[in-house]
């Protein structure tokens, strides 16, 4: 059963991570929306499908999010316990920091397992959903596989430029203008109707034009050719066939497990991470957010802004290194973590009470002055 102490902090806590992960949800969200609406605004997208990939993003994203939501609860909750002198009052009354930490693992344990679940299973399906909207476009509505109406398009470095005026119900091109200047003749093509085909297997697109005018000549030279015809055809690379290629973030976990490419292995600790950063991060927290209410709180906020961006850059960049090859896989890259707790714990331990007492016995320190 849970103590009055207990249930007091962790109800602490919680409110602080709750009134902190709306937060950083709602600038994440803002984030993504003014990107997924860009990606839209530019043919990239289906309109139809923005609400849809914007909840696949912030799903990758969640369980990045949960760990330094964690962390700034702890900092916050516990700073406003020491700001109210409850902190001096639990100390009065025996309670220590082994009761400070045993409230936090009811918190940290089950959202440590919550965030294990979705980086290590949910983030990869969500993934793979992402790119499956992307390739599928084709299918939804009045935007054709990533061809909008009303936009010009350049292919072959520039060199053919395509203007679809409308796409109607039944999916035809009307009033369509092409400019190829690929051959030794520049060739420039009307037509008021025509069609699309769709490879498969590539996702380029085959524009179909039907019964048009073609002009071909050089801009200021007299020899030109009008012509007429009944079917002309123009090959358009398909937008997502370079983005989208083999990624290990698409991998299954259990794929990864036990793989000795250095990526697979980084992939594999990459989703590990953050489980692992929410014990870190509240094991971290609990020193930085208690002080003393007659001492400045600037050096310890200090000390923790540089930890939550030390931490999470070095995250990144521990990732990157094992990928590629500069730290051994003995190694892994899971190091920092460790390396930030140690160097924090031995910055705090300068100012320790126990620390000064210990001095004090072994003589290097004077004893305070009675009054």
């Amino acid at each position: 059963m849970l103590r009055i102490i207990d249930r007091y902090l962790i109800l602490e806590v919680l409110k602080a991570f709750v009134a902190v992960s709306a937060v950083l949800m709602l600038v994440v969200v803002s984030m993504l929306l003014l990107r997924v609406l860009e990606e839209a605004n530019l043919g990239a997208l289906n309109s139809g499908l923005v609400l849809r990939f914007l909840s696949l993003e912030f799903s990758r994203a969640l369980s990045s999010l949960l760990a330094p939501a964690f962390f700034l609860a702890i900092l916050v909750a516990y700073g406003r316990m020491s700001r109210d002198s409850e902190m001096i009052a639990f100390w009065a009354g025996g309670v220590g920091p082994g009761r400070l930490y045993r409230a936090l693992i009811y918190v940290a344990v089950p959202l440590a397992l919550l965030t294990a679940w979705t980086a290590l299973d949910l983030k990869p399906w969500v993934v793979r959903e992402i790119q499956l909207v992307r390739v599928q476009q084709k299918d939804q509505g009045a935007q054709i596989a990533g061809l909008q109406a009303g936009r010009f398009y350049q292919q072959f470095d520039g060199d053919v430029t395509l203007y679809i005026g409308e796409i109607d119900d039944q999916r035809r091109l009307r009033h369509v203008f092409i400019h190829d200047r690929r051959g030794s003749v520049e060739r420039l093509v009307l037509s008021d109707i025509g069609y699309y085909q769709m490879d498969e297997a590539t996702g380029d697109h085959l524009v179909t034009l039907l019964n048009g005018r073609r002009y071909d000549g050089r801009p200021g030279a007299a020899d030109y050719s009008i012509g007429e015809f009944e079917t002309y055809r123009v090959w358009i690379e398909a937008r997502t066939a370079k983005l989208y290629g083999h990624k290990r973030s698409l991998m299954p976990t259990g794929e990864l497990i036990g793989s000795d490419d250095p990526q697979d292995r980084a992939e594999l600790e990459n989703r590990l991470a953050d489980p692992l950063a929410i014990l870190t991060l509240a094991i971290i927290a609990v020193p930085l957010g208690i002080g003393s209410p007659r001492q400045r709180g600037t050096a310890r906020i200090l000390l923790a802004f540089l930890t939550y961006f030390s931490f999470f850059n070095l995250q990144r960049l521990a990732e990157t290194w094992l990928g590629q090859g500069v730290t051994p896989l003995w190694l892994g890259s899971l190091w920092y973590q460790p390396l930030i707790m140690s160097i924090v714990f031995g910055i705090l331990l300068s100012d320790s009470y126990w620390l000064k007492r210990l001095q004090r016995r072994l003589g290097f320190a004077k004893a305070p002055s009675g009054i």
